[in-house]
């Protein structure tokens, strides 16, 4: 018998017959199916392919020859990696649990699905101002999202679920919004000019440089001063040194960031131009 030969059960023959799956079988007189040498060789295949974790379906495109078998594979390399780093986000969201038993809530809401950043580019979506471009504020919210480590620790877990928390509030996210008060033109030359004057910080900072003078600075006083439609000069930087501090939620945010994302964040430029403000004024 079939079955027995591809060490398969007579029902699986018979849906895997049913679903198209196997060649045409010929009826005996007393109308039992029978099967060749094919069918065998793609029963074969198929419980191969299974056991590998491809779904019946894709598993019958590779036999059928529809799907090639090296796009199957790194599809299915694709998702078993997903699921391991999920399994890791899990295990390290235990441990911390561990240590933490009073973060159940915040470890169990923000884990409930695999970690992702749609709730954090949501949350900054909500915090730039509602008139600046919506190319411009794509790629701010792009550079302001951390890396999710692979294989995360406890620590990083625990940070990962306080920031979703964070992000899942929209009232943090109105109370950190900027107040509106510029024109588009003013916020577009300010946003642009300060994206650029952090990421020449960034470069600064990844050399080891200490808060100083340069083009970093420059960039972000040319920047407000473009959108205020003022001088560079002494006088509007000692000014610019006094505006306020940032915002705590937004302050809080860099915090965890900083456990999570490898190397100087865009918190971190802001910090350093803070300082070579300070310094400079």
């Amino acid at each position: 018998m079939l079955a027995e030969a591809a060490g398969v059960s007579v029902k699986t023959v018979r849906y895997y017959s049913d679903q198209g799956l196997l060649p045409g079988a010929q009826r005996s007189a007393g109308g039992h199916r029978r099967y060749g040498t094919a069918a065998l060789a793609r029963l074969r295949q198929l419980r191969g392919l299974r056991a590998l974790g491809l779904s019946l379906p894709t598993a019958g495109e590779v036999a059928a020859g529809e799907l090639a078998l090296d796009r199957a594979l790194a599809d299915q390399r694709a998702e078993l990696a997903r699921q391991l780093t999920e399994l890791r986000w899990r295990e390290a969201a235990l441990a911390a649990l561990a240590d933490h038993p009073e973060e159940l809530l915040t470890l169990g809401e923000a884990l409930r699905a695999a970690p992702g950043l749609d709730v954090l580019a949501t949350f900054w979506r909500r915090v730039l101002p509602v008139r600046l471009p919506t190319g411009l504020k794509s790629a701010i919210v792009d550079v302001v999202l951390p890396e999710l480590p692979a294989e995360p620790t406890p620590r990083q877990a625990l940070a990962y679920a306080r920031l979703h928390a964070l992000g899942s509030d929209r009232k943090l996210a109105a109370a950190a919004r900027p107040p509106a008060g510029k024109d588009t033109r003013s916020l577009t030359l300010t946003y642009q000019g300060t994206s650029e004057a952090y990421r020449l910080a960034l470069a600064e900072l990844a050399r080891g440089a200490e808060p100083g003078p340069g083009e970093a600075l420059d960039a972000y006083v040319a920047a407000f001063a473009r959108g205020a439609g003022r001088v560079d000069d002494a006088a509007f930087r000692r000014e610019l040194a006094t505006f306020e501090p940032t915002h705590p939620v937004i302050s809080r945010y860099w915090q965890l960031v900083r456990v999570l994302h490898p190397g100087p964040t865009m918190g971190d430029a802001h910090d350093w131009i803070s300082a070579a403000l300070r310094l400079a004024s």
